[in-house]
């Protein structure tokens, strides 16, 4: 398969962690704050299949609220692969967030198929941790503030057996994976599409003190749309 993740060596399984994102021509990663209006139905069958070969996919809050994400579904399409590979019938979600600033209301935490996960920092507010589990998800600490530490996020996640990680960003996301050195590849989707506008790139923050180089793994086309993917070297 075109996007299998990397088989895993001798010993204990590692950790791998890729990401899915899209791009205007002129960089912008959304379009009135959503990446679907620059997206194409190629794209978004790219998205499906990504989510179904990973165990869980890591998402940060401002995304969950901005795209108003809902649990992943199973495919009965991906049913037997992920039976064989050991995995359950969807992937779990891992929502990023020092606040905690959530709608425990929401499908994702009430009614997903495989309990959703928030990572935070070990100095989170009590009560909106207590709010969290108390909606049915899981917290796992990943940081030692309020915050979460990116290597702690992928170690903790290891620890609970997922090694086949999937980030959706986004932007302020993906870029402290990015600083943090514990991005492993990045599939980009090239829309053909020009915004201008002040909308944010598909990572932001502080840059890096030198910058991370890649290689390219595959290059698709369709309708003007590139489906790209690039590992780290």
């Amino acid at each position: 398969m075109a996007y299998a993740y990397p088989a895993p060596g001798p010993g204990e399984p590692q950790p791998w962690l890729r990401a899915n994102m899209v791009s205007t021509l002129d960089g912008a990663a959304q379009h009135d704050g959503r990446s679907q209006p620059i997206s194409t139905a190629t794209d978004m069958r790219i998205f499906g299949t990504l989510r179904a070969l990973a165990d869980v996919v890591i998402v940060g809050a401002e995304t969950v609220r901005q795209e108003g994400y809902r649990p992943a579904r199973a495919r009965a399409e991906f049913a037997g692969a992920r039976e064989a590979a050991g995995q359950g019938p969807a992937p779990a979600i891992a929502v990023i967030s020092a606040s905690l600033d959530l709608d425990f209301g929401l499908p994702l935490f009430t009614s997903p198929s495989v309990p959703t996960l928030v990572l935070t920092g070990a100095a989170a507010a009590p009560d909106r941790m207590a709010a969290a589990e108390k909606a049915g998800a899981r917290v796992v600490i990943a940081g030692d503030g309020v915050g979460v530490d990116p290597v702690r996020v992928v170690q903790a996640l290891a620890e609970l057996g997922h090694t086949r990680l999937l980030t959706e960003g986004g932007p302020r996301l993906l870029g402290q994976l990015v600083a943090s050195g514990v991005l492993d590849e990045l599939c980009l989707t090239i829309s053909p599409m020009l915004t201008a506008g002040d909308a944010q790139r598909i990572a932001g923050g502080p840059s890096v003190a030198v910058p991370k180089r890649f290689e390219l793994v595959s290059l698709l086309e369709e309708e003007g749309f590139l489906f790209s993917r690039y590992r780290r070297t």
